[in-house]
């Protein structure tokens, strides 16, 4: 009996070391990289968008450099207040400039995640992280997709990461905060940005018309609990 005994539990021991690995094996990964920014073919990803668009006198680039620890992308320019003369858009604001991704190939899912981290050097100023998922809040039907975004705060002169939690994103329309209880489809998620606003952010920020310039390594997926 005792034998009967010993083997039975060899074979459950046995059977539930075999599940924790299968369990283990079927988790996903603790990050997943999304945009690595090391490479003009990966510059070719994002394209760039300004205020200019709409009679707005700011300015963007997206480059590559190295300062001697490796290749990195560099998102830079000049907020501008001013409107030029004659413009035929009645613009309310302008001091805006934004890199975006151009749209995944199908969707991406994060759903396994819960926060977001960017590797960024900055100059002081507040930034803004937008995640686009497909429209199904503001215009079903529509070719505009969802947003949801989220402040960042980069250091002057030394890298940072920066991680937010997906549930700090707020959905917003038109740069406007949606006032209502909503959950983002971390499922169906289309593309990203990285902006910048002369004005508002977080209070005590660098902020104003004037030059930005921000230095990007990666943006990953992480997933911390």
């Amino acid at each position: 009996m005792s034998r009967f005994r010993a083997v039975w539990q060899a074979s459950l021991n046995a059977t539930k070391k075999a599940l924790t690995w299968n369990l283990e094996e079927l988790m996903p990964p603790s990050e997943r990289l999304i945009f690595n920014f090391n490479s003009k073919e990966e510059l070719k990803k994002c394209h760039l968008y300004s205020d200019s668009e709409y009679g707005g006198l700011s300015s963007a680039s997206l480059e590559i450099t190295d300062a001697g620890n490796g290749l990195k992308g560099v998102f830079s320019g000049n907020l501008s207040l001013e409107v030029s003369e004659g413009s035929k858009w009645n613009i309310t604001r302008s001091g805006f400039c934004g890199m975006r991704s151009k749209k995944f190939d199908g969707f991406i899912d994060l759903d396994a995640y819960d926060t977001i981290a960017l590797k960024l050097k900055g100059d002081g100023r507040c930034y803004i992280s937008t995640i686009y998922t497909e429209n199904w809040v503001n215009s079903p039907g529509q070719l505009e997709d969802n947003s949801w975004q989220s402040f960042v705060f980069v250091p002057e002169d030394n890298w940072y990461i920066a991680k937010i939690p997906l549930s700090r994103y707020l959905p917003t329309w038109r740069g406007n905060v949606i006032d209502a209880k909503l959950e983002m489809n971390q499922s169906r998620i289309l593309g990203m940005s990285l902006s910048v606003n002369a004005e508002g952010g977080i209070p005590g920020t660098r902020s104003g018309p004037g030059d930005f310039r921000v230095e990007i390594d990666w943006i990953k997926a992480l997933r911390t609990r």
